[in-house]
């Protein structure tokens, strides 16, 4: 194996053996807290110019299966574990991670003691990090790091670049879903649901969505701050009233801003597939899976017509928010989440619910698109 350094912002060097792709990767450095789901990880859009530390320390054992992708592209910056293992014992698996990455264009090192560094991330906030040649000077890399400015458009990287479909028998309703780095378990879980699914581009305009006449507008996660994007946030004050609305993470946050709320960026954020939430309707906790470096501030939603619905138990963030008469909702976790907790599946079922109430599926049998 190559021998690679992982240089953080704040100066400390870590050398390490390289895995994946070999070139020189300068991100903003997060971590995740998952034992499994590194694929699901590695293929979601949420990770737009990010390197990921993954603090469970042993990542590859099972291998990447064609089936569970979470999107057609990866966009993830690079991957920094503690032990890599490049002989998968999973019988689905169809590739190696570090083969992945290395077409994906994805830079990896192992051999770090990634606890260390999960507590710098903690203890000091998201930075920015290199992965790079051994051989290097530190002093010009660092140079280099702190001069680099990361990308403030990963939305525009990550969404469709065209409308495409996705069917279900049966439809009951037609859900267009605002591409800002959809994870395609999303659309599975409204296939399942009953729905057909038109996804389309972050930046479509409003009177493209109405033509498809949809029984509701689902906004989805993806990178990056929700602010970067006054496209999605103007389809939100559009729609509002005329057709059930839910958003997922970025969506979440969106839909914050749009009823006039703010956002900021928390300083490590949440991403793990066991945080704790309780939903304040029924006082049930949920356990969830998260990905996400900005929230909506909790103290601005007085006087905005949404209401806080559910709350992470470890440090009071807003997890869920709702404005009813409007039939409008925001999650920030990961409902759909393919390889973590599924606590939270009613909440597709209150979806449908909503589009039910506003007028059903009226428009589901005739519109094909």
């Amino acid at each position: 194996m190559r021998e690679k350094m992982l240089i953080l912002e704040n100066g400390r060097v870590y050398y390490g053996n390289g895995f994946g792709n070999s070139d020189t990767r300068i991100a903003e450095i997060v971590f995740n807290t998952s034992m499994v789901g590194y694929q699901e990880i590695l293929s979601d859009p949420s990770y737009c110019g990010q390197i990921v530390v993954m603090s469970y320390p042993l990542i590859g054992n099972y291998g990447l299966t064609d089936e569970d992708y979470e999107s057609k592209n990866i966009a993830i910056a690079g991957f920094v574990v503690r032990e890599y293992n490049d002989s998968p014992s999973n019988f689905r698996y169809t590739q190696t991670l570090g083969e992945v990455m290395e077409e994906n264009q994805v830079a990896g090192i192992s051999g770090l003691d990634t606890r260390e560094i999960v507590r710098i991330i903690r203890d000091n906030g998201a930075m920015k990090a290199m992965i790079t040649d051994a051989n290097r000077n530190v002093d010009e890399c660092l140079k280099e790091l702190k001069e680099a400015k990361l990308d403030t458009q990963q939305v525009k990287s990550v969404t469709s670049k065209k409308i495409w479909y996705a069917r279900t028998r049966n439809p009951k309703y037609t859900v267009v879903a605002v591409d800002c780095g959809i994870k395609l378990n999303i659309v599975r879980k409204f296939n399942v649901h009953g729905c057909n699914v038109v996804i389309v581009p972050y930046d479509t305009p409003k009177e493209i969505i109405a033509n498809f006449k949809p029984n509701g507008l689902f906004l989805s996660n993806g990178p990056g701050n929700p602010e970067d994007v006054p496209e999605v946030i103007e389809l939100v004050r559009y729609f509002r009233g005329q057709i059930p609305i839910l958003g997922i993470c970025l969506g979440h946050q969106i839909i914050g801003l749009a009823y006039g709320a703010k956002t900021y960026k928390m300083l490590f954020g949440h991403r793990g597939s066991n945080h704790p939430v309780k939903n304040l309707d029924t006082d049930k906790i949920e356990i969830t899976s998260q990905n996400h470096s900005y929230t909506v501030d909790v103290n601005s939603l007085n006087g905005t017509g949404l209401r806080l619905t559910h709350v992470n138990i470890l440090d009071g963030e807003a997890e869920g928010i709702e404005d009813s008469k409007n039939r409008v909702m925001g999650i920030q976790y990961h409902p759909e989440s393919a390889a973590g907790p599924e606590d939270s599946e009613y909440l597709y079922v209150k979806f449908a619910e909503l589009m039910e109430s506003a007028g059903g599926n009226r428009n589901a049998q005739t519109n094909r698109y």
